[in-house]
C-alpha cells in the first residue's frame, strides 16, 4: 500500500471536510443577541401581565363579540406601547352575527329541588326570561330519527344526546412529553396510512344540524340541553357553538350545555319515568352592527431586507365559556412576549418582523385565510352554498392557487396554539430543506427541553394557511400538559391554568427563531404548493 505524504493528507481531509460539514454548522448563530434574549425573557418577562390583561380584564373573545372588538384594540394599543410600527387591525369579512351571553341560570325544581352546572352553546337566542318545562329524552342520530319524536317535543325541555360517560380519574390529567413521547412525535407519519379528511363529510355533517334546529324548532321545543363531552367531568364543562353566526341562519331555540354529572341525573330519573321539571332563564344578545371582523397586525421594520418579512402569529379568539387562557390567549401572549423582547433590545432585524393575532380561528381559520387571501395568494371560489363568504385556500378541489407578489417576500410564518404547554421542537410540514436549520437554531435552546424536529404536518391552526399558499409554516410542538383533558373550549380555560415559567420559556424560543429567521443571508427554502384535487363526489343517502 502506497502511504500519501502527511502535508497532502493534511489537506485532503481539510477538503473533505469542507464537504462533510453539516449544514446546521454552516449557520451563523448570533450567540450574544441569543443571550440578550434570554435574559430579557426570563429575568424581566412581561407576559403574564399581558397574559393578566388580556384573561383577566378582556376575558372571552367569540369572534364576533364585543370582547373580541376589545381584544382587537387592547392588542394593537399594546403593540404601540411596544414601540412597533404601523400597529392596526385589518378587516375581513363579512362575517355575521356576533353574539354573547349576559346570564344562565338553570336549576330542578321536581323531583329536587338543585342548582345546575349549565352555559348557553354560542350563537343559540335566550328564553327571554324565566320558563319552566318538564324534560324528554331524545337521541337524533340522523335524519331517519325526526318521526321518531314529531309531534311528540312542544313546550319542553329536550335532554339530548346518548348517554354520557364520566369515569373515575386514575391518571394524572397535567402531562409533559416524554423523551420516548417525543422519539415517537419524530417519526413521519406516511399519510396513505391515515384516513383522509373529507371535508364534504364536514359540510354534510353541518346541513344536518341545520335539519335537526329546524326540526327542533317546528316541534316548538322550550330549549335544548346536552352535556360536556369527555369522561373527566368533575364541573369541566367543554362548549361551543349550537347554532350558525351566518346572518339570516340563527337558530330559534335556546340550546345549553350541562355538566356531565348534572346531565347523567336528570337521564337516569326520566329512564325510570319520573317527571323532572327544569326552571331556566339565559340571556343572550346577537350583534349586526358591524358584520366585519378584524385581525391586529403591527411590525417591527427591517433594515437593508426591509421589503422581506418573518411572521409570527396567534390566533386571539376564544370559545366563551371560559376566558381563552390557553386556547389560544397563550399563544398570543407568547407572540406579543416575544416581539416585546426583541424591541425592549433595540434589535436592528435585516427583515421586517410581523406579527399578526388573528380572529375566526374556531370558526375555520378565517381570519388568517382572509389575510393570506389578501396578501399572498388564492384559489378560486366555490360554488357550494355552505361555501358563499368563505375562504377557499384550504379548499384543494377549489383549484390552483394564484400567487401574489408579495409571497415571495415571506421568509418564514412561526405559530403556536397548543396550550400552555412549553416548546420541545417544530413541525417541519415535510419542508426537509429546513432540518438542519433549525437543528443550528434549536441548539442554544435544547437546555431549555427544546429537542424535537419532526418532518409531520400538523393541522387545525394558523400556519396552515400560509402554508397552502406556499410559504414556510410552522407550528411548534408543545407540551400538552391539561389542554385535551381540562382546558381545551371548556369552562376551566382561565387564567390560572397558565403555566408561567413554561410561557416565559416559550415566548424566549420564538423570539430566537424569529431572530435568526430575520437576520439569515437567504430566506429560509420552500416546498411545492399543494396541487389542487379533484371535486370530492358527495355520498348517497342510504
Amino acid at each position: 500500500m502506497k502511504f500519501m505524504k502527511p502535508s497532502r493528507l493534511v489537506c485532503v481531509l481539510v477538503v473533505l471536510s469542507f464537504f462533510v460539514t453539516p449544514v446546521w454548522a454552516q449557520e451563523k448563530l448570533d450567540l450574544e443577541t441569543t443571550s440578550r434574549i434570554r435574559y430579557e425573557g426570563f429575568r424581566n418577562s412581561k407576559v403574564m401581565d399581558l397574559a393578566s390583561g388580556l384573561m383577566d380584564s378582556i376575558g372571552e373573545r367569540l369572534t364576533g363579540s364585543p370582547n373580541m372588538k376589545k381584544a382587537n384594540e387592547w392588542t394593537r394599543d399594546q403593540f404601540t406601547a411596544m414601540g412597533l410600527s404601523n400597529a392596526h387591525l385589518e378587516s375581513w369579512g363579512p362575517f355575521g352575527r356576533g353574539w354573547a351571553n349576559q346570564y344562565v341560570n338553570a336549576r330542578m325544581t321536581s323531583p329536587d329541588i338543585v342548582p345546575l352546572i349549565v352555559y348557553a352553546k354560542a350563537w343559540t337566542p335566550g328564553t327571554n326570561g324565566v320558563v319552566t318545562g318538564k324534560c324528554i329524552r331524545v337521541n337524533i342520530e340522523d335524519k331517519k330519527d325526526f318521526d321518531k319524536y314529531k309531534g311528540k317535543l312542544a313546550g319542553m325541555i329536550v335532554i339530548f344526546g346518548p348517554d354520557a360517560e364520566v369515569k373515575p380519574i386514575t391518571e394524572a390529567p397535567y402531562k409533559r412529553l416524554s423523551d420516548d413521547d417525543l422519539s415517537k412525535r419524530a417519526e413521519y407519519e406516511i399519510p396513505g396510512e391515515r384516513p383522509p379528511f373529507r371535508f364534504v363529510d364536514f359540510l354534510k355533517r353541518q346541513q344536518f344540524v341545520k335539519e335537526l334546529n329546524q326540526f327542533l324548532a317546528d316541534e316548538k321545543v322550550l330549549a335544548v340541553i346536552d352535556h360536556s363531552r369527555g369522561t373527566a367531568g368533575g364541573g369541566t364543562v367543554f362548549v361551543q357553538s349550537g347554532g350558525s353566526y351566518k346572518t339570516g341562519e340563527t337558530t330559534t331555540v335556546p340550546q345549553l350545555t350541562m355538566a356531565s354529572e348534572h346531565w347523567s341525573r336528570i337521564a337516569r330519573l326520566l329512564q325510570q319515568k319520573k317527571d323532572v321539571t327544569l326552571e331556566l332563564n339565559v340571556t343572550n344578545t346577537f350583534y349586526d352592527d358591524d358584520p366585519m371582523q378584524y385581525d391586529t397586525i403591527a411590525e417591527i421594520p427591517g433594515t437593508d431586507k426591509k421589503d422581506e418579512v418573518v411572521m409570527l402569529g396567534a390566533h386571539l379568539d376564544s370559545w366563551h365559556s371560559g376566558t381563552g387562557a390557553t386556547d389560544n390567549g397563550a399563544g398570543s401572549v407568547v407572540m406579543m412576549e416575544a416581539v416585546r423582547i426583541l424591541k425592549a433590545l433595540d434589535i436592528k432585524p435585516r427583515r421586517t418582523i410581523r406579527i399578526g393575532l388573528w380572529s375566526g380561528e374556531e370558526q375555520g381559520l378565517l381570519g388568517s385565510q382572509h389575510y393570506v387571501e389578501q396578501h399572498f395568494g388564492s384559489r378560486p371560489p366555490m360554488d357550494d352554498p355552505l361555501m358563499k363568504g368563505m375562504p377557499t385556500l384550504m379548499r384543494r378541489e377549489a383549484g390552483q392557487v394564484t400567487v401574489k407578489p408579495e409571497q415571495a417576500k415571506v421568509a418564514a410564518y412561526f405559530n403556536v396554539d397548543n396550550g400552555t404547554g412549553k416548546i420541545r421542537g417544530v413541525y417541519l410540514q415535510e419542508n426537509a430543506a429546513v432540518a438542519p436549520i433549525f437543528e443550528s437554531w434549536m441548539k442554544p435552546f435544547k437546555d431549555l427541553g427544546m429537542t424535537t424536529l419532526s418532518m409531520r404536518n400538523t393541522g387545525g391552526t394558523d400556519h396552515l394557511s400560509f402554508d397552502a399558499a406556499g410559504i414556510p409554516g410552522f407550528q411548534f410542538i408543545q407540551d400538552p400538559i391539561e389542554y385535551e383533558t381540562r382546558t381545551h373550549h371548556s369552562n376551566m380555560d382561565v387564567y390560572d391554568r397558565l403555566q408561567a415559567e413554561d410561557l416565559k420559556q416559550a415566548a424566549v424560543i420564538v423570539a430566537g427563531f424569529v431572530y435568526d429567521a430575520a437576520m439569515r443571508d437567504q430566506m429560509l427554502p420552500r416546498k411545492p404548493i399543494e396541487k389542487p384535487l379533484p371535486k370530492e363526489p358527495e355520498k348517497k343517502d342510504e
